[in-house]
């Protein structure tokens, strides 16, 4: 597994990162769940030949060659999670040389080092893909993957509860990070918000570290939303190159707006309409460029999503690397699914709207292949369930009144 490439030649860096393989299995559910197209499974692809990445190492880069030995994708996905099922004491998924967050690379770098965050983002796949096995007639792993979701949740309750939010990660000596304890990093905001969005965390303990999360993370006055806080600087603990940006910036305790949007989608899927709306609308680049004081300050494009936003004086308000495709497609579906309240599940719409308390309705338009959807959403009584719309590709055009 590469943890990036460069095409054609696919020269790439090969490392122990630890989430990098269990994006393949979300992806495909997704893709499986969305379009309802299963044959996308059977789709061979050979693998990757290179040697191991040794463990005094953080990574090597090369060429790798494609292997003789080729799988489907279905393959590719079962050996990617049980790659992913190795746990440290805690019984906590192994942070190898970082997880999402690229800056922790020494928090695991002798191979002990635990992750609170991954450990939700594994439970998500088990669970995900689980659904996936199942309609493969694979009802063996689909229960494989359910066992280990539900056991790793008992886990992170047992062993990443800090007393007012979910821990961080430990380091490979045992040490937590995102603790009270910590003079750096007492609060991640991602390992709350993905606790939300898996549904695995439990309910009380969960909305309370999301209050945590708005009172230590969100920042009105500037328009952001920190990742992690107090930044990392000059304490004993080095949690890898994240402490090499100044405090308050990317990574380092500015807004990573990835996690961001995580943690507007937490507060929408808690059912805190009005709090997720206005947390959206506060991180929308378009409000950093509303005056000229905000465009001075904001100094990058208001139309694009940017990587961050700087939360360190004499530059709060400031965008980082802009034009950043994987947080705009997330606040794509943060505007879309979580808050609008449409998905589509193979060959039908489901939709349940959260309408913010000023709005009394909107209309959106869906294309299904050649024919066209025209849904209008007036508010009234919110369905018990989700309004599914069938979907058909007739060239016609269908206008649909729903009440939510």
């Amino acid at each position: 597994m590469q943890h990036w490439w460069h095409p054609p030649s696919d020269r790439g860096v090969r490392t122990h990162c630890s989430d990098d393989y269990l994006w393949l299995p979300l992806a495909a559910w997704r893709y499986v769940f969305s379009t309802g197209d299963m044959t996308v499974l059977d789709e061979q692809a050979h693998y990757l030949e290179g040697r191991p990445v040794a463990p005094e190492e953080d990574s090597y880069y090369d060429m790798p060659s494609r292997s003789a030995h080729a799988g489907d994708l279905y393959e590719h996905c079962v050996r990617a999670i049980r790659n992913g099922l190795r746990f440290g004491e805690h019984g906590l998924p192994l942070i190898g040389s970082c997880d999402w967050n690229d800056g922790m690379d020494k928090v695991g770098e002798h191979g002990k080092g635990e992750s609170v965050w991954l450990a939700w983002f594994l439970i998500e796949v088990l669970q995900r893909f689980a659904e996936v096995a199942e309609r493969r007639d694979d009802a063996d792993f689909a229960a494989e993957c359910r066992a280990q979701a539900k056991q790793l949740a008992a886990n992170i309750e047992a062993n990443a509860w800090d007393g007012q939010w979910y821990r961080r990660a430990y380091f490979d000596d045992g040490t937590p990070l995102g603790s009270a304890q910590n003079e750096e990093c007492q609060i991640d905001s991602i390992s709350q918000s993905w606790g939300v969005l898996t549904g695995a965390a439990d309910p009380v303990r969960v909305e309370g570290a999301m209050e945590q999360v708005e009172a230590r993370l969100v920042r009105r006055n500037f328009g952001l939303i920190q990742l992690l806080d107090p930044p990392f600087d000059k304490a004993d603990l080095n949690p890898g190159y994240i402490r090499g940006y100044v405090p308050g910036v990317r990574e380092n305790g500015g807004q990573y707006t990835h996690a961001a949007i995580w943690t507007v989608m937490a507060f929408a899927r808690l059912g805190d309409v009005e709090r997720a709306w206005e947390l959206m609308r506060m991180i929308n680049p378009v409000r950093h460029g509303a005056d000229p004081e905000g465009c001075a300050r904001y100094k990058v494009e208001p139309y694009v999503v940017t990587a961050d936003v700087y939360a360190v004086e004499p530059h709060v308000g400031r965008g980082g690397w802009s034009w950043y495709t994987g947080s705009s497609g997330w606040m794509y579906r943060l505007l879309l699914e979580s808050l609008l309240g449409l998905t589509r599940q193979a060959d039908k719409l489901l939709l349940a709207p959260r309408l913010p308390a000023a709005w009394p309705g909107f209309e959106l338009q869906y294309r299904h292949g050649s024919s066209t959807y025209l849904l209008r959403i007036t508010r009234g009584q919110a369905p018990a369930e989700p309004v599914e719309i069938a979907l058909v590709d007739d060239g016609a055009t269908y206008e649909i009144d729903i009440k939510a």
